[in-house]
C-alpha cells in the first residue's frame, strides 16, 4: 500500500514538473514573440528616420551636428543586439530626435511642409505602436519572471536553465516633466 502511495506521489510530481516546464517554454516563446513585435516597430522607425532627416536638412542646412547625432544614434540602435543595448540606444535616439524636432520648430515653413507633416504623423503612429508592443513585451516578461521566481516553479526553472528576462523601458524625458499650465 505504501508503495502505491509513493508511486502515485512520484507520478503526480512528474506531471506537475511537466506542466511547469511547458508553462515556462510557453512564456519563453511569448517573450520572444513580443520582442519580435518590438523589433518590427523599431525597424519601421529606423527606416523612417532618414526621410525625416533629409526633409529637415532641406530647410536647416547649418544644423550638421544635429543630423550627425541622429544618424549615429540610429546606427547604434540598429546594431544593438540585447534588450539592454536596445534600451540604451533607443534612449539616445529619442534624445537625438527631440533635438531634431527642436530644430524643426525654428523653421515655420518646414513645420507647414506636407512631407514633413506626413513623416511626423507616421513617426507618431509608429511611436504609439512601439508603446503597445513594449507593454505587451513587458507583460509577458512579468509573467515569465513571476513563474521563474515563484516557489516551487523556481526549482524546475533552475533545473532546466530558465532565467529571468529583462524589461524594456524607454526613458522619455518629455513624459517625466510636469506640464506647466498658464492662464
Amino acid at each position: 500500500m505504501i508503495g502505491y502511495i509513493i508511486g502515485l506521489i512520484v507520478i503526480l510530481l512528474a506531471f506537475y514538473g511537466v506542466g511547469i516546464y511547458n508553462r515556462l517554454v510557453k512564456l519563453k516563446n511569448l517573450v520572444e514573440e513580443a520582442w519580435s513585435g518590438i523589433d518590427v516597430q523599431l525597424k519601421k522607425r529606423y527606416n523612417l528616420i532618414p526621410n525625416l532627416v533629409e526633409t529637415v536638412k532641406g530647410y536647416a542646412t547649418h544644423e550638421k551636428e544635429t543630423f550627425e547625432n541622429v544618424t549615429k544614434a540610429r546606427a547604434a540602435a540598429q546594431s544593438a543586439s540585447t534588450v539592454g543595448e536596445h534600451q540604451n540606444a533607443e534612449n539616445q535616439l529619442n534624445k537625438a530626435l527631440v533635438n531634431l524636432f527642436a530644430v524643426a520648430e525654428q523653421y515655420p515653413e518646414l513645420k507647414s511642409n506636407v512631407n514633413f507633416l506626413k513623416l511626423q504623423d507616421e513617426l507618431s503612429s509608429i511611436e504609439q505602436d512601439i508603446e503597445k508592443s513594449r507593454r505587451y513585451y513587458n507583460g509577458t516578461v512579468r509573467d515569465k519572471n513571476t513563474l521563474v521566481e515563484s516557489f516551487p516553479s523556481n526549482l524546475f526553472a533552475n533545473m532546466f536553465g530558465f532565467s529571468k528576462s529583462p524589461f524594456f523601458e524607454l526613458d522619455n524625458e518629455a513624459e517625466r516633466t510636469v506640464p506647466q499650465v498658464k492662464f
